[in-house]
C-alpha cells in the first residue's frame, strides 16, 4: 500500500511538472506569435491581428529592378519624384523600389515614405535617322562661262607688191575659235565673234619683215626697233607675234596662251569687265621673200577696245 501511494505521489509531481513545461512552452509560443504579428502586415480585407494569424511573408518579398521609361516623355513616374508610391499587399512600392517597414501606431505597421533621391533622367536615347546623313555643303565654286560659236567678219586675203600672201577669212576664223575655245576652257569668257577682226596696219608690218630679202626668216623679225637686211625702215602696227611653219590661226593662239607675258596680254586673265566691248585684233601671212613656201605662218594680234 505504501509503495503504492508513493508511485501516485510520483506521477502528480511528474504530471505537474508537466504542466509546468507546457505552459511555460505555450508562453513562449504566444510571445513569439505576439512579437510576429507586430511587424507583419496584414492585407486589406485579411483577419486582423487580434486573430493572431501572421500573414506569411510574400514569396515574391524581393525588389523588382527600376525600369526606366522607354520613351522620353511618357507619363511614367521617374524614380525619385515628388508623387507618393502606393505601397501593395506584400509590402511593395508599385514603382519597383524596395520601401523599408517600420512599425506605426497602435502597434499597426506602417509603411515608411522614400526619401527624395537624385531624380533619375528618363531614357533619352532617340532613334536614329533614317537614310544618309547630309554633310555641310562646301561652297559652289562659280559655273564657268558656256562656249559660243559664230562667225568672224572674214579678211580680204590681200597679196603684197612682191607676192606675200595676205589674211584669209580661214585664218581669222580659225584664230577666233581657238582663242575662245582656249578661254572657255580655262573659265574666261568668250569674246564675241563679231568682235574678233582683221587688222591691216599689223598686216603691213608682217608684210614688212616677210619681203625682207634675207635667207634667214629671222631677219627683221620682232617688235617695233628690230631691222631689215636691206635697211629699209619699218612700217605698219605692232602686237604679239608668232609664227613658223604649217602654222595655223588655232595654232599661233595656243602659242600665245602658253607664253606667260603673250598670255598676259592677249588674253587677260585677270579681266572681270564685260567683253562684249573687248575687240581682238588679228593679221597673218603666207611665205616670205626670197623663198619661204605659202606654209610658213607669220602672225599677230592684240587685246584692243571696241
Amino acid at each position: 500500500m505504501h509503495s503504492t501511494h508513493r508511485e501516485r505521489e510520483s506521477e502528480v509531481i511528474d504530471l505537474g511538472s508537466s504542466v509546468t513545461v507546457m505552459t511555460l512552452a505555450s508562453a513562449i509560443l504566444l510571445a513569439v506569435i505576439v512579437a510576429l504579428g507586430a511587424v507583419t502586415v496584414t492585407p486589406a480585407g485579411a483577419q486582423s491581428a487580434g486573430d493572431n494569424q501572421a500573414v506569411a511573408p510574400s514569396a515574391t518579398s524581393e525588389p523588382a529592378p527600376t525600369v526606366l521609361s522607354e520613351q522620353p516623355g511618357s507619363s511614367s513616374q521617374p524614380v525619385g519624384g515628388d508623387a507618393s508610391p502606393e505601397p501593395s499587399a506584400t509590402g511593395r512600392v508599385d514603382d519597383g523600389a524596395a520601401a523599408p517597414l517600420s512599425p506605426g501606431s497602435a502597434g499597426v505597421p506602417s509603411i515608411a515614405r522614400p526619401q527624395p533621391s537624385t531624380p533619375v533622367a528618363p531614357f533619352a536615347a532617340q532613334p536614329a535617322p533614317f537614310g544618309t546623313p547630309t554633310s555641310t555643303p562646301s561652297p559652289t565654286s562659280p559655273s564657268c562661262p558656256a562656249a559660243i560659236t559664230g562667225q568672224t567678219a572674214g579678211a580680204p586675203g590681200v597679196i603684197s607688191p612682191l607676192g606675200v600672201g595676205g589674211t584669209t577669212s580661214d585664218d581669222l576664223q580659225s584664230f577666233a575659235e581657238g582663242y575662245n575655245a582656249i578661254r572657255v576652257a580655262n573659265c574666261l569668257a568668250p569674246v564675241p565673234f563679231a568682235n574678233i577682226r582683221y587688222d591691216s596696219c599689223m598686216e603691213l608690218r608682217l608684210f614688212w619683215m616677210a619681203e625682207d630679202p634675207s635667207l634667214d626668216p629671222m631677219s627683221a623679225w620682232g617688235h617695233i626697233g628690230s631691222q631689215r637686211s636691206d635697211g629699209l625702215p619699218s612700217v605698219g602696227c605692232d602686237g604679239n607675234l608668232a609664227g613658223g611653219s604649217n602654222n595655223t590661226g588655232a595654232s599661233v593662239a595656243q602659242k600665245w596662251w602658253d607664253s606667260t607675258g603673250h598670255r598676259t596680254s592677249l588674253y587677260k586673265p585677270t579681266y572681270t569687265g564685260s567683253t562684249a566691248n573687248a575687240c581682238i585684233l588679228f593679221a597673218a601671212t603666207h611665205g616670205g621673200v626670197p623663198n619661204e613656201p605659202y606654209v610658213f605662218l607669220r602672225a599677230a594680234a592684240r587685246w584692243t577696245t571696241c
